[in-house]
């Protein structure tokens, strides 16, 4: 049976990541920070969707940031790792406060007398993609620098309270997203937007400058690019996880059509489609809490891929329930499983990665997994348009439930898989 031999050398306090004063500072910025990115995420979904009245548009979304980050995700893992993260991050944290500031501006009363809905459709893409560039850079990093946080023997308490931290930040913009849009409209919302960022900022300046690990200017970037994709694909552990996720996330991405069923089908407005939104991260935050003080001590694989199926099986009820609190609580469930395959994903991938190549392993990791979301909501947007919105996402479920079965079969290793 596969273990991890650094393995031995993790402490099982799962408090003594947040002793360190700088850890609470990189979790505090990291809230603040996501907390702002999923309430614009959750806002442009609804706003989008409002002008155009398309499932497909929301599709659309995702696909804007997706192109960007994954093009860019290897290009900017090499950056990452040779580059001062500190400062690196900050001016990621920048360029999303301008996009907003650029959004609030779109969504003024001015612009809308100037411009049509279809033209004000189209910079929302432009913007988007425009973060998918920002994101490709900002996303990995906080990964590559957890390691310059904390000693190698608290990764395992650090990765489960960085996963709560994103998980609640998530819960709160997604929750908070809904009910900012019912009282304060479009353009107030994006006023508390940019307020948070500016604050993701000034906490984020507090951090010590995070030198590179290892200096890797001397090689020519291709060739510091191929390196992380190698790592990847010859650590089975690593190269499992992240296929895994990254198909069930592609077809189970629920999420996308909230917007949808919000309106039309549970027809429950913006303050229920903020709850139905923060579901799925109320469940991975729970799940989140529970590992943390009762962490998986045994056949973490098999647990996973079990974990991933049950997604499935709540995708499936989610879309064919008409009721809320049972479309809430499918989702809710739905998120606890996820919770579970974050947090075996995330440890894994710490564990096994080496201090001068987590910028580079962390943005692989953004192509298979982060941008998945993306691609998944675009895909529920394309299966929306062909097959309507029920019975596309039946078939996402449906084909999350076949991706784990296949990877059952074909990746023994992983179901034998234990840390």
């Amino acid at each position: 049976m596969e273990k991890s031999s650094p393995v031995t050398q993790i402490t099982n306090d799962p408090f003594a990541a947040v002793r360190i004063p700088e850890f609470k500072n990189l979790m505090l910025g990291r809230f603040t920070f996501i907390a702002a990115l999923r309430m614009m995420s959750t806002l442009v979904a609804w706003w989008v969707y409002d002008l155009t009245g398309d499932p497909f548009a929301i599709g659309l979304v995702g696909l804007s940031e997706v192109i960007p980050a994954i093009s860019m995700a290897l290009y900017a893992g090499h950056i990452i790792d040779k580059s001062e993260k500190k400062k690196l991050l900050l001016t990621g944290v920048f360029c999303y406060t301008i996009a907003a500031g650029i959004l609030f501006f779109l969504s003024t009363p001015y612009t809308g007398h100037h411009l049509s809905n279809h033209s004000i459709t189209a910079c929302i893409y432009f913007i988007i993609f425009c973060t998918g560039i920002v994101r490709s850079f900002t996303g990995p990093n906080f990964s590559a620098m957890l390691a310059s946080v904390v000693p190698r023997q608290y990764l395992q308490s650090a990765t489960t309270w960085t996963q709560g931290t994103w998980l609640s930040a998530s819960v709160t913009g997604h929750a908070a997203g809904g009910f900012l849009i019912w009282k304060l409209g479009i353009n107030g919302t994006f006023i508390v937007i940019c307020s948070l960022l500016v604050v993701a900022f000034v906490v984020l300046t507090q951090l010590k400058p995070k030198p590179p690990m290892q200096q890797t200017g001397e090689k020519k970037t291709w060739e510091s690019m191929k390196e992380g994709l190698r790592f990847v694909f010859k650590t089975k552990e690593i190269l499992a996880t992240f296929s895994l996720d990254m198909f069930a996330v592609l077809f189970g991405g629920a999420v996308a059509m909230v917007p949808v069923y919000a309106r039309d089908i549970l027809k429950i407005g913006p303050q229920g489609f903020g709850w139905l939104n923060a579901a799925s991260d109320i469940g991975s935050i729970i799940i989140i809490i529970l590992l943390t003080f009762n962490p998986l001590k045994r056949k973490q694989g098999k647990k996973l891929l079990i974990a991933v199926a049950g997604f499935g099986v709540c995708i499936i009820l989610f879309a064919l329930s008409k009721w809320f609190i049972l479309s809430f609580a499918a989702l809710m469930i739905a998120g606890m499983l996820d919770g579970i395959s974050v947090v075996v994903r995330g440890t894994i991938m710490q564990l096994r990665t080496p201090d001068h190549m987590r910028g580079r392993v962390s943005s692989v990791g953004s192509m298979f997994i982060n941008s998945s979301n993306e691609l998944g909501q675009f895909e529920s947007g394309v299966m929306a348009k062909l097959m309507g919105v029920v019975p596309s996402v039946v078939f996402g479920g449906c084909m999350t439930l076949v991706v784990v079965i296949a990877t059952w079969v074909k990746v023994p290793s992983l179901r034998k898989f234990e840390y």
